[in-house]
């Protein structure tokens, strides 16, 4: 399994809209990146990934499963853009914030903290334990 975090702006889709999506999940379209769609490419059903809020808040808040392999971006007439659906698996008890993974020594290379523009990133999975243990929730 790995692990991935998937950034959004909350008031373009937020983490109560991907909740309400259900066991369905969604797309995760409109990623205009080669970096960011590659690292969709090489997701595998079951890979866990964080849902940051991005923006406005600037914290992860939940957990979500990508529950659809790449497949073709429905919101783009390009090829060279693909997407995965992902799944709501469940919130943090606390959110955690990019302030609090920047001062946190073990985050210091994290791809959040160290290329906060990519949208769509890998996580350790030591990274995974940290950020899971800031949120109250077991990893």
């Amino acid at each position: 399994m790995a692990y991935w975090l998937f950034k959004s702006e909350p008031d373009a889709w937020s983490w109560d809209q991907q909740v309400a999506k259900g066991a369905a999940g969604e797309e995760w379209t409109g990623v205009r990146n080669y970096q960011a769609r590659n690292n969709m490419r090489a997701m595998q059903i079951g890979d866990l990934g964080f849902f940051y809020h991005s923006n406005i808040g600037k914290e992860v808040v939940g957990i979500v499963e990508v529950c659809a392999l790449s497949a073709p971006d429905s919101t783009s007439d390009d090829p060279r853009w693909d997407c995965v659906h992902i799944r709501a698996v469940r919130p943090l008890a606390h959110p955690v914030t990019l302030e609090t993974c920047k001062q946190e020594p073990g985050l210091a290379d994290m791809a959040l903290v160290k290329s906060m523009r990519l949208s769509v990133q890998p996580v350790t999975p030591e990274e995974w334990q940290i950020v899971c243990n800031l949120g109250g929730v077991e990893p």
